[in-house]
């Protein structure tokens, strides 16, 4: 394709200006608002020339019906003139006449020589005009005295009629000079002049406003037409008189003259520049895209290499885990519902492996994300080399892993990949220069006898690593028929625990502990039971897990506190009265900011002192979200509440923390009370925990004592509390009491 040459470059370019169109626009909204006002200054020319022939013919019109007034009242002074002799009667009756024929006159007078009107007509209405004397001022006087003699119409301008309202009154004398007998007078009321001299148009579509010797002297209409800036004024000559009249137009009136041409303009001009605008916008938008089509073809070849690169680099990126380098969940999922098909046509089985990492999440929370990731990526490479052309390893997310073995022709087979998987973490994780023993529990599920597809096949791998993990970590659980039937049961025990707490199904049983010093007993532990309905006592084991997952682990908790305080409160007044309660208290629960507030309230509702109440959490609790729980528990102390840290030495032990929370004892694992008799190792660390312990101002308890063995190396090295089988099994408040009462343990008193 021919490169453009660069006139025709530059045209393209000045097209594809993105400021072109809204200069069309702006060029074009120009032109309109100067067509728009070019159009309105003539209209307003127009008008202004309209409202001058209307004031000049208004004018004209006076003049000229003014003048038949004046000739008819020359008539009648001519008349009465020329017959000296013409009866009142014959007078009256010739006034009336022209009271018929014109129709504005107030009243027709005759005025003798002393200037006293003797005869009018009509009489009625103009009674107090009789007897009046016309020369009232020495003005007057003189202006009619000067019309006498030399027969010249005499006007008075407007005045304020003797008869009422305003007028004006026209002389003629009858007679001049020596001859002179007087005058025909015609008054006439301004507002009957007006409305006979000017047409109804006229009066409705001017404010008329007559003013005389420069003075406001009559104005019709009198409400103006406001703010229309348009008046015209003209002259009107009357006998004896100079009128000017002035003329502004209602609204109604500039709306007949003005047309919409100048709008009509406007808006034409305006949608022909957005046409135009919008026709060049396509222009440069058909222009852009040919120029982009160029560039993409003298581009073409490189970018088809390039995308071929970056193709891989996706569909690498797509089925690969960014952080560990195995295969995603996506990609596996896929890679199985292949195998199975494969699977299917050749009768072979596939096992789905799900890998869950023990204690991961504790590690992560505690020594941080970036440990986590580190561990992840650790354990992932030790994976991977188990990975072939059978065996394909992917990251599930979190802490878990997932393995597909396809071409399983045994069970042995997938046994043996089992004992390989176990390998990987037998050998600690060196991380961030520190050394840490993992291990993992695995949930198999085998094709077809787990599942028939992949959703299924991967349902029943996790519900056998649960099943795994309740057993125990570091372990694996082939998935049977009967995961399923306890599945479903422990999905109608979670729905059933709302109902537990509504009808308040729980029951408490109490643990003593025996003080080695006194052989009494000072304090228990309150255990939770779940008395159902239908499936009798359910142990905790089985529905505290499920408390944890759904979150209600903290409402039971709340009730084993309230529990507990109302046992206290039932004792006060008894054997039983000095007798302590521990509760334990989950992590959730202890991330619950009304924690304290709760307890606090559960104390002072059933008035039980502080210290009958013992606190217990797992040493796994206390370093999770350590400045968390360190305030939580430090308002607990406060209170007076006893602190304990139960299951010690089973997780990750630092006696350091036991320096910065205000713990008050110590529960050694039954892990290590078992065997403190036979196993050397566990004697030594018994011993070495009770004394630290005890160094540090913390009394001791010792978990799972079931033999008199036991009992006596315990007393032997001073642990302060034992708590096992040997001294009493969980029971009921009503049989803790016969229970005190046994010879070998007396009842204790504070």
């Amino acid at each position: 394709m021919q490169a453009p040459r660069p006139a025709t470059r530059q045209i393209v370019t000045a097209l594809l200006s993105p400021a072109l169109p809204v200069l069309i626009l702006v060029l074009f909204l120009a032109i309109a608002v100067f067509l728009k006002h070019g159009t309105e200054t003539q209209q307003d020319r127009q008008l202004q020339a309209a409202l001058t022939a209307e004031a000049q013919g208004l004018a004209r019109d006076l003049e000229r019906q003014f003048a038949y007034h004046v000739q008819a009242l020359n008539r009648m002074a001519s008349r009465l003139a020329d017959n000296p002799a013409l009866t009142e009667a014959s007078w009256r009756a010739d006034a009336r006449n022209y009271l018929d024929d014109f129709g504005i006159y107030q009243a027709i007078e005759w005025i003798d020589r002393n200037y006293v009107i003797r005869w009018l007509e009509p009489v009625a209405g103009n009674e107090q005009a009789i007897g009046f004397n016309v020369a009232f001022s020495p003005a007057r006087r003189q202006a009619l005295a000067q019309a006498a003699a030399t027969g010249q119409l005499d006007s008075t301008g407007v005045i304020e009629l003797e008869q009422g309202g305003t007028g004006l009154v026209i002389y003629a004398p009858v007679g001049a000079g020596s001859d002179n007998r007087g005058f025909i007078a015609g008054v006439f009321r301004m507002a009957s002049l007006a409305s006979s001299l000017m047409t109804e148009r006229v009066r409705s579509a001017f404010h008329i406003e007559i003013h005389e010797n420069g003075e406001l002297a009559y104005q019709l209409n009198p409400e103006p037409a406001d703010g229309t800036g348009y008046v015209q004024r003209a002259t009107v000559d009357l006998p004896n008189a100079a009128w000017q009249i002035s003329l502004t137009p209602t609204r109604a009136w500039l709306a007949s003259q003005r047309g919409q041409l100048p709008w009509i303009t406007f808006s034409v001009l305006l949608v022909m520049g957005l046409l135009v605008s919008l026709s060049t916008l396509l222009i440069q938008l058909v222009l852009k895209r040919h120029q982009d089509l160029l560039k993409t073809r003298s581009e073409l070849d490189q970018e088809i290499h390039q995308r071929q690169l970056i193709q891989q680099d996706l569909a690498r990126l797509e089925s690969t885990d960014t952080l560990t380098g195995l295969a995603n969940r996506r990609f596996f999922m896929e890679d199985l519902s292949h195998a199975l098909s494969l699977a299917d046509r050749h009768q072979r089985q596939v096992a789905l492996i799900m890998i869950d990492l023990d204690r991961f999440q504790t590690l992560n929370d505690s020594l941080g994300h970036q440990f986590g990731d580190e561990l992840l990526i650790k354990v992932s490479e030790r994976l991977n080399v188990l990975g072939d052309e059978r065996v394909l390893v992917a990251y599930s997310g979190g802490d878990e892993f997932m393995v597909c073995q396809q071409h399983v022709d045994d069970i042995d087979d997938v046994i043996h990949l089992l004992g390989q998987l176990q390998k990987c973490f037998h050998e600690p994780f060196a991380i961030q220069g520190q050394i840490h023993s993992i291990t993992a529990t695995m949930g198999i599920a085998v094709y077809p006898q787990s599942g028939l597809d992949a959703d299924v096949l991967l349902r029943n791998a996790d519900i056998a690593l649960y099943r795994a993990k309740e057993s125990g970590r570091n372990a694996y659980q082939f998935y049977t028929e009967g995961m399923q039937e306890r599945e479903v049961r422990r999905l109608e025990l979670d729905k059933d625990l709302s109902i537990a707490l509504e009808q308040d199904q729980f029951v408490l049983h109490l643990q003593p502990k025996l003080d080695l010093a006194t052989l009494k007993m000072d304090s228990v532990e309150a255990l939770i039971r779940w008395q159902h309905p239908t499936r009798g006592l359910v142990p905790p084991f089985e529905f505290i897990p499920l408390a944890e997952e759904s979150g209600r682990i903290t409402d039971i908790g709340h009730w084993v506190v309230m529990a507990a305080c109302r046992q206290l409160a039932a004792w006060r007044q008894g054997p039983l009265a000095h007798l302590r309660i521990a509760v334990n208290l989950s992590g959730r629960e202890l991330d619950d900011e009304h924690l304290v507030d709760n307890i606090q309230q559960a104390l002072a509702e059933y008035q039980v002192p502080p210290d009958r109440l013992e606190v217990e959490l797992t040493e796994e609790i206390f370093i999770q979200n350590i400045e968390r729980n360190r305030n939580q528990l430090v308002r607990l102390h406060d209170l007076g509440i006893r602190l304990a840290i139960d299951d010690f030495g089973v997780g990750y032990s630092s006696l350091a923390y036991l320096r910065d929370f205000p713990v008050d004892l110590l529960k050694i694992d039954r892990s290590f009370i078992t065997n403190v008799t036979e196993r050397h190792d566990d004697a030594v660390i018994t011993r070495a925990v009770i004394n630290l312990a005890h160094n540090l101002g913390v009394r001791v308890v010792a978990e799972g004592v079931e033999t008199e063995q036991q009992l006596q190396f315990l007393q032997e090295h001073q642990c302060d509390y034992a708590q096992g089988y040997l001294i009493s099994r969980p029971v009921g408040a009503d049989q803790l009491e016969a229970l005190l009462q046994d010879d070998r343990f007396p009842l204790g008193q504070d």
